[in-house]
């Protein structure tokens, strides 16, 4: 998956002693969006329509990411991008676009809601939850290795953008890696309580 969705080497590391295959599922989330901002309805000001296309512009990014789909970034984000998230940096457009098309193929059935949460200035900020499948095996770099669950599994995040004219010129995201684990967890735990025949 995207720059957003690899925490492939905490999680597998973590959750190696947690699941080993099973076949729960969990209910599907919703891949509704949300991407309002900027000015009140009826007449935006300039700088109301600025900010809505900022807000746009970011709950693309996002949704780009979550799909792998590299042929936005030369219309999102400038040449020279900085990015940070909790696996790492990128410092150009081409490092983002091999990010992008890193996809893992441990996860299927993406879905993501986008929810605009503050645009003003330079800056945008919105709030995610994104949730896939667990359809194959996770592996890390040290040969660990999480057998598919068959669960939904489901990451919320932050994203804060700042722009350069209408393209995010530097982005830094958050999320908890171990929600995943916590997930997996407890997939482990009802499985035990309730043994199959």
């Amino acid at each position: 998956m995207g720059m957003l969705f690899r925490p492939r080497p905490l999680v597998v590391s973590l959750a190696a002693e947690v699941q080993r295959g099973s076949g729960a599922h969990a209910p599907t989330g919703s891949g509704n969006a949300d991407s309002s901002g900027g000015s009140a309805p009826g007449s935006p000001t300039p700088t109301g329509v600025a900010n809505r296309i900022r807000a746009d512009r970011l709950v693309r990014a996002v949704k780009a990411s979550v799909s792998g789909s590299s042929s936005e970034i030369s219309d999102l984000y400038t040449e020279d991008v900085q990015g940070w998230s909790p696996n790492g940096t990128v410092t150009s457009a081409a490092e983002l676009a091999v990010e992008f098309e890193d996809r893992d193929d441990a996860f299927s059935d993406l879905e993501i809601a986008v929810v605009s949460l503050d645009v003003g200035g330079d800056q945008a900020c919105v709030e995610w939850v994104a949730s896939v499948l667990h359809t194959g095996p996770l592996t890390d770099d040290h040969d660990v290795r999480v057998d598919p669950t068959g669960s939904r599994l489901t990451l919320r995040g932050v994203t804060v953008a700042e722009f350069d004219g209408d393209r995010i010129c530097s982005f830094r995201q958050y999320w908890n890696e171990l929600e995943w684990l916590d997930q997996l967890q407890r997939i482990r735990d009802d499985e035990d309580s309730h043994p199959t025949p």
